[in-house]
């Protein structure tokens, strides 16, 4: 077996076609089949099955691959130990965020790391707002993923990626700066279930938390908008006519003096802002360099983004 076989069966399992797996590798789809094709014939049982035009890993291509996986982490290590590359604080690092943490990450990420006099990494910056199942496979793309669950949802798969914590971000309620709930310094699901709402659409957040206070609340919501951006949704809340959620530190800089955030109580609305990688990419020095000026940044986040007093 060849360690770019396995490193290719690997990325099948965590990408799902050939084609995916050829554009991250940088190779013809023609040669991962290939590849793929002397791979199993070291082997006696199969690696792969069709689903349709996919094709997927079968339990003995997954055994495999998780083997692979911990054959490619050991090379790491090995070039860890005798490779510059590793330890060049200049070295290039790809970042991916959803959006609204690339808005209020992004900028201050750049501005910190180009005050060290040009010995820090080179950043690539992509966005990236998948469904939380996606982002442990966007590892295979980036160095670093900047991905968000809900403190109640199922964890990232920890047998796939080394995770970081970031920050843990409630969701506020948004409100027009002159809504009757302004005045309030803490809200409950009986006082917002009856608004009219702009949320995300379903299966992302905050829908999930909308629906939360729906079901908490015994009542239906009015959901009038439904957006995923949430400059856009803060837009539409300063605007009056319906209300939202925004994530605390993050939206901040989407916010202007139009809408107030008001903590929520009685249901779970706490996201967990998280960095996803490979075990083996952690062990680059300037891949350590970023997620530390990431921790920074989001810390001085955090201080500046305390809940707004009503007026």
């Amino acid at each position: 077996m060849e360690i770019h076989q396995l490193q290719m069966l690997r990325e099948l399992g965590d990408l799902g076609s050939v084609k995916a797996v050829a554009e991250t590798l940088m190779v013809t789809p023609s040669a991962v089949s290939q590849q793929l094709a002397l791979l199993q014939k070291a082997v006696d049982v199969p690696l792969t099955r069709k689903e349709g035009r996919a094709l997927v890993l079968t339990d003995a291509g997954r055994v495999l691959a998780e083997a692979g996986a911990a054959v490619v982490n050991a090379m790491a290590d090995a070039r860890a130990a005798i490779g510059a590359y590793h330890d060049a604080p200049d070295a290039p690092v790809s970042v991916s965020a959803f959006h609204s943490a690339g808005q209020a990450l992004f900028a201050p990420l750049a501005a910190l790391l180009a005050s060290d006099g040009g010995k820090s990494p080179r950043l690539r910056l992509s966005d990236e707002d998948v469904a939380q199942e996606d982002f442990p496979g966007l590892a295979a793309r980036y160095d670093l993923v900047l991905a968000h669950r809900m403190d109640n949802s199922p964890s990232w798969p920890e047998d796939k990626v080394a995770v970081l914590p970031l920050a843990d971000e409630p969701l506020d309620v948004a409100l027009p700066a002159d809504h009757p709930l302004a005045s309030r310094r803490e809200l409950e699901p009986s006082d917002v279930v009856g608004e009219s709402w702009v949320t995300s659409r379903d299966g992302y957040s905050p829908a999930d938390v909308l629906a939360a206070v729906v079901a908490v609340s015994g009542r239906p919501a009015e959901v009038l908008h439904r957006i995923n951006d949430y400059s856009t949704v803060a837009a539409l809340v300063s605007a009056g006519g319906a209300i939202g959620l925004l994530p605390r530190f993050t939206a901040r800089r989407v916010l202007d003096a139009g809408v107030l955030l008001r903590p929520l109580s009685g249901v779970n609305s706490v996201r967990k802002i998280d960095i996803l990688a490979r075990p083996e990419t952690l062990k680059r020095k300037s891949v350590m360099t970023v997620c530390e000026s990431l921790q920074t940044v989001m810390t001085e986040l955090v201080e500046l983004s305390s809940p707004r007093s009503p007026n």
